[in-house]
């Protein structure tokens, strides 16, 4: 079919421990967009990826990559299949040079250049050890590190969390350079981020799917944007 979403989720329910995080997750990521997963803290997007990506295992629901059924594979089972992640806390090894950490990934080849030209800071300081990177750096450094893999999904969570807003607005634009060609599934807590870089959205409200839509719609009904912005409360398992 033509039209079949890239990614699929249906009625999406997985525990972590003693809590139950996701009881009925529904979404869909169209080949080529990016699709935002909105909610508040502890609504259940960071564990909606890891389910995704195979960190967690399931209870109830499906998880269809291009028509397969992916739910239940292991990690580097989804991983080649096509599916690409970067976790909110980046992944990166600290004590191993920029180089060595990309090499993790993939050897130098025409895909190595490709990626290096998108992240000039990135090639700047291949020899450099990670860990003395910015925190902007070392996102760069964890995006450029999946997309040498030629993810045919990238799965990106809060690749703004932490950063100044110049060094976000840096990201953004190599992000939307990078969008032509790409899909993405991207949590994203920044509105403003949110906004530039997604086509459409997904709101999630205590693991559940509440809302989605085309991005306009969060600026055309304020009830949506309050839902979203509406933070505080203890934390939870995300």
């Amino acid at each position: 079919m033509p039209d079949a979403p890239l990614l699929a989720v249906r009625g999406l329910k997985a525990s972590i421990g003693p809590f139950h995080i996701l009881e009925g997750v529904d979404l869909e990521v169209r080949e080529g967009d990016t699709l935002v997963l909105l909610g508040r803290n502890g609504a259940g997007k960071t564990t909606t990826l890891r389910s995704i990506m195979g960190f967690l295992e399931a209870v109830e629901g499906s998880i269809e990559l291009r028509g397969e059924e992916i739910s239940g594979l292991a990690v580097d089972q989804v991983a080649r299949r096509g599916v690409g992640y970067v976790p909110e806390d980046r992944g990166i090894f600290s004590t191993l040079t920029v180089e060595e950490n990309l090499l993790v990934a993939a050897r130098p080849g025409p895909v190595w250049e490709r990626v290096l030209d998108s992240f000039p800071v990135v090639r700047e300081r291949l020899g450099a050890r990670a860990g003395e990177l910015s925190g902007g750096q070392q996102q760069m450094l964890a995006v450029a590190r999946a997309l040498l893999r030629e993810p045919r999904l990238l799965l990106l969570d809060e690749p703004s969390a932490g950063l100044a807003p110049a060094v976000i607005t840096e990201l953004v634009e190599t992000l939307r350079a990078l969008q032509s060609g790409m899909t993405v599934l991207l949590v994203e807590q920044n509105l403003p981020v949110a906004l530039e870089l997604g086509q459409r959205f997904t709101i999630l409200e205590e693991g559940r799917t509440v809302a989605s839509g085309p991005m306009r719609e969060l600026t055309d009904d304020s009830s949506l944007t309050e839902r979203f912005l509406a933070l505080g409360g203890a934390e939870q398992p995300a």
